[in-house]
């Protein structure tokens, strides 16, 4: 499919998507039929530009452009559709003031530390949305939320521009490195622009500041250790993904069966080290019991936005009478890994794009199956499909903005109509990919590295 439109035109359909990027991060997040019809347009303005855009080596200077600027316009606005930036500000503020932000809530850091708090964290605290939960975010980000805080000065505004000073760059580096394994891997480089000019990777990582856009960044350079057989950097990175957010630990399976790594020492040994330095901040005062008490919690006590769970979910009331979201988590949590396994066993991955096929079905079998799914938990996944002929990963992104619904009333109650809308475009989407053959499972044998 082509659309021939000629650059002038082009150009004129940038300029309004660049509009609507900047008119929806001043949208409140309550206002969900305009979010809607504002972001629905971005959405179908990407798809006329990807379809439109020829493929030239010239071009990509001007693509990088066009992308970069549609983040930095959004530089100096206030996240309107989440207030996870004050966690991360809280956060960064007691490291700089020398205190443990994984001992005390902020509700009881307050009461217990009248001599030193300050009006900054007192507003902190007030725009916070979790003023009761311990700091669920590994040390890797609290190291990120420490320079933010001596970047911001005490000053919220300042914190939130250094914040997405930070993801700017680290969309930069996906950018070039998605480019480089399109070039590695003969993809068509203009591929990239269904990540770079996307209206919700570009809301959901600069404007309301979500770090799932690292992770990708760790998880790509790691293909390409992969692809090259290096084995230590390769380690090194998967730790580093691991490090900003816990959940990359899900891909293991994909190297203990992949012929290239299993046997290989060195990958093995530079994991364990780098997961040991990276979390032993967390032995800091015994950090880690509160920490994976606020795992617990997100993980058996929330729900938004889940899809196979709630269906579990009413069969758990019909037969018991109450929501068994207790036991229900645990069962999906064995079920994950009984897919996230099964995928890797039967792709046995010795390529990029097998080991990328890989870890894009583990992140859908966990996104599927879990009870919450915030829509910027999507990204790493929707990064690695890129590298796949799995398009169903964009439609997510896409209808993930339904889910934005819930925010529209005073009880966040879930249209269960939407819900549908939602996952039954994944859904067909996904049979799509697979009737076409995009979601392949058959192996390769190749040599393999030396260990």
């Amino acid at each position: 499919m082509k659309i021939p439109l000629k650059p002038i035109l082009q150009f004129t359909l940038w300029l309004c998507l660049l509009a609507g990027i900047f008119v929806l991060s001043f949208i409140p997040r309550d206002n969900f039929i305009s979010t809607l019809l504002i972001f629905s347009a971005c959405f179908l303005i990407l798809g006329i530009l990807y379809f439109s855009i020829e493929e030239s080596r010239e071009r990509y200077i001007w693509w990088f452009t066009g992308g970069l600027f549609l983040r930095l316009v959004l530089l100096v606005s206030i996240p309107k559709w989440s207030e996870d930036y004050a966690r991360f500000l809280w956060d960064g503020e007691l490291i700089r003031l020398e205190q443990n932000p994984y001992l005390e809530t902020p509700k009881d850091w307050l009461v217990n530390h009248p001599s030193i708090k300050s009006p900054y964290l007192e507003n902190l605290f007030e725009l916070m949305n979790s003023p009761e939960y311990y700091s669920v975010y590994p040390p890797s980000n609290q190291f990120l939320f420490w320079i933010t805080s001596i970047g911001a000065k005490q000053d919220p505004w300042q914190g939130i521009v250094v914040l997405r000073i930070l993801l700017i760059l680290s969309e930069i580096l996906v950018f070039f490195l998605l480019l480089q394994l399109f070039k590695t891997e003969k993809i068509p480089p203009k591929t990239l622009l269904l990540y770079w000019f996307n209206p919700f990777i570009i809301l959901e990582i600069i404007s309301n500041l979500h770090f799932e856009g690292l992770v990708l960044v760790f998880l790509l350079l790691a293909l390409l250790a992969f692809g090259k057989a290096k084995t230590e950097s390769l380690g090194g990175f998967w730790s580093l993904a691991i490090g900003v957010k816990i959940l990359p630990l899900m891909l293991g399976p994909s190297f203990l069966f992949s012929e290239k790594i299993r046997k290989s020492y060195s990958f093995w040994l530079v994991s364990f080290f780098g997961l040991v330095v990276l979390f032993s901040p967390l032995l800091w005062e015994s950090s880690w019991k509160n920490f994976l008490e606020s795992l617990r919690l997100y993980q058996g006590k929330f729900e938004f936005n889940a899809s196979i769970y709630y269906l579990f979910r009413e069969v758990g009331f019909w037969i018991k009478g109450y929501n068994t979201i207790a036991s229900l988590t645990k069962l999906l949590s064995l079920l994950t890994l009984f897919g996230i396994a099964y995928f890797a066993w039967k792709k046995k991955p010795n390529t990029i794009v097998q080991m990328a096929e890989v870890w894009t079905m583990s992140y859908l079998v966990y996104l599927i199956l879990q009870p919450v799914v915030h829509p910027w938990y999507i990204i790493p996944a929707f990064g690695l499909s890129l590298l796949t002929k799995i398009r169903s990963l964009t439609v997510w992104t896409f209808t993930a903005i339904f889910s934005y619904q819930a925010y529209s009333n005073q009880e966040n109650y879930e249209n269960p109509w939407l819900l549908l809308l939602e996952y039954g475009m994944v859904g067909l989407a996904l049979l799509w990919d697979y009737k076409k053959g995009n979601i392949n499972l058959r192996s390769e044998k190749i040599q393999s590295y030396e260990s």
